[in-house]
C-alpha cells in the first residue's frame, strides 16, 4: 500500500507501507550495518525510535527465533530501499514482513534511503512519521508534539526480579533493556545474575548478597533518569559497579559528570574505538544517541572513538567501577572486544 515518510523538517518522501498498515511517530536515526536486523530490531534501545537501514537489500536471510535480542520488536518504525521477498538460508522461520506484522510493526520501504540518510546527517535525528493515509498539517504538527520518548526504559525493562542461576560471582543486573546477548556473556562466564527492573531501591537489592552491580544498556536520554541516578549513588564506593552504553552515562551522572546528545547518534558495526590501557584499536558495535561529554573527576577516561574523539569508557580503580559506551557483546556487529566482560569481573572480584 502506498504511504508517506513524514519529517520534521518538512521534507516527505513518497514509498510503500509494509509490516503492518497504518501510522508510527518516532525519532528517526539511522545505523550502517551491512546484516544484524533482526538483532537491531529486536534491541531495547531502539524503544520509540524509526531506523533507517543505509543498506539497500534487508532481509535476505530472513528472520529465526533464536537470535532475538528481547521479547520482540522494539523499533517503532523499520525503513528501508528494498526487501527480499524470497530469504535464504537454512536458519530462516519467519520472513522480515511476516515478522513485523506479527509484532504489528509499521515500516516503509521504496525510497533511498542512502539519501535520506544524508539528511539526517545535515540536519540531525528527528521526528518522522510513517503514515497510509493524507494528514493536514495540523494534524501532523499535533503528532510531533505529542511524541516523547521519556518514558522508554520503563517499557522495556523487566516488571519483576528474576534470577538466572550460576556457580560464580553474583552479580545484581539494572535492567533499564538488557540485551541477551549480554546476559549470556556473564552467563557463560559462570555468573549468577540477579535481574531488576529499573527502578528497583538500592534498600531492596542489597538484600540479595551481591558481589558487585552491572549497569545495562536501554533508551532515552539519561540525565531524565533522575531516580535511577539517586538510587546509583547509594553503591558507589559500597559495591563494585561496571556498566554498558546506557549504564555508562548513568555512572557518569551520578559521579558528578554530565552527558550531550550527538547530532545523529552513533549506531552500526564498524566504528572503530582505541583502548587506551591496551593500546589497541578494536571494531565496535554501537548503538547509542548521548554521549558522555564532561568525565567525573573520580574517573579517568579508558577509550575513545576514532571517529569523533568521544569518550567510550571510564574507569575508577579507587572506587571499582568501570564502563564503556559502545557494545562489547556484539550481536549485530564484531565481537572483538568481549574481553571486556573478563575485564569487568575482574574488577569485581578486585572489590570483593
Amino acid at each position: 500500500m502506498n504511504g508517506k515518510l513524514i519529517l520534521e523538517n518538512g521534507l516527505t518522501f513518497n514509498g510503500t507501507i509494509f509490516g503492518t498498515l497504518g501510522e508510527s511517530v518516532g525519532e528517526l536515526v539511522f545505523n550502517t550495518g551491512m546484516t544484524g536486523y533482526q538483532e537491531l530490531l529486536t534491541d531495547p534501545s531502539y524503544e520509540g525510535q524509526i531506523v533507517v537501514m543505509t543498506y539497500p537489500l534487508i532481509g535476505n536471510y530472513g528472520i529465526n527465533l533464536d537470535d532475538l535480542e528481547s521479547d520482540g520488536v522494539k523499533v517503532r518504525g523499520f525503513v528501508i530501499k528494498e526487501e527480499a521477498k524470497l530469504p535464504n538460508n537454512f536458519r530462516c522461520e519467519i520472513t522480515l514482513e511476516g515478522f513485523l506484522r506479527q509484532h504489528n510493526i509499521v515500516a516503509f520501504k521504496g525510497i533511498d534511503t542512502r539519501y535520506l540518510t544524508k539528511v539526517i546527517r545535515d540536519n540531525g535525528s528527528m521526528k518522522a512519521i510513517i503514515t497510509d493515509r493524507d494528514l493536514t498539517q495540523s494534524e501532523i504538527k499535533e503528532r510531533f508534539e505529542s511524541f516523547n520518548n521519556d518514558d522508554a526504559v520503563s517499557k522495556v525493562s523487566t516488571k519483576l526480579i528474576y534470577e538466572i542461576k550460576g556457580e560464580g560471582l553474583r552479580i545484581g543486573v539494572f535492567d533499564f533493556g538488557v540485551k541477551k546477548n549480554i546476559l549470556r556473556n556473564f552467563q557463560k562466564r559462570g555468573c549468577h545474575l540477579v535481574v531488576f527492573p529499573w527502578d528497583t531501591p538500592a534498600d531492596i537489592v542489597k538484600n540479595y548478597n551481591l558481589d558487585g552491580i552491572f549497569l545495562s544498556n536501554g533508551p532515552g536520554d539519561p540525565a531524565k533518569l533522575t531516580g535511577v541516578i539517586e538510587n546509583i549513588k547509594k553503591f558507589v564506593g559500597k559495591l563494585p559497579i561496571v556498566g554498558i552504553c546506557l549504564g555508562h552515562q548513568l555512572l557518569a551522572w551520578a559521579l558528578g559528570g554530565t552527558t550531550k546528545k550527538l547530532k545523529y547518534g552513533h549506531r552500526g558495526c564498524n566504528h572503530p574505538v582505541k583502548d587506551l590501557e591496551k593500546n589497541r584499536i578494536f571494531i565496535t558495535s554501537q548503538n547509542h544517541g548521548y554521549v558522555v561529554d564532561k568525565v567525573p573527576e573520580s574517573m579517568k577516561i579508558t577509550h575513545i572513538n576514532l571517529n569523533d574523539n568521544s569518550i567510550e569508557g571510564m574507569k575508577s580503580d579507587e572506587l571499582k567501577i568501570a564502563c564503556v559506551q559502545y557494545h562489547p557483546e556484539a550481536w549485530p556487529g564484531p565481537s572483538d572486544s568481549e574481553y571486556l566482560f573478563d575485564d569487568f569481573l575482574d574488577i569485581i572480584r578486585g572489590g570483593k
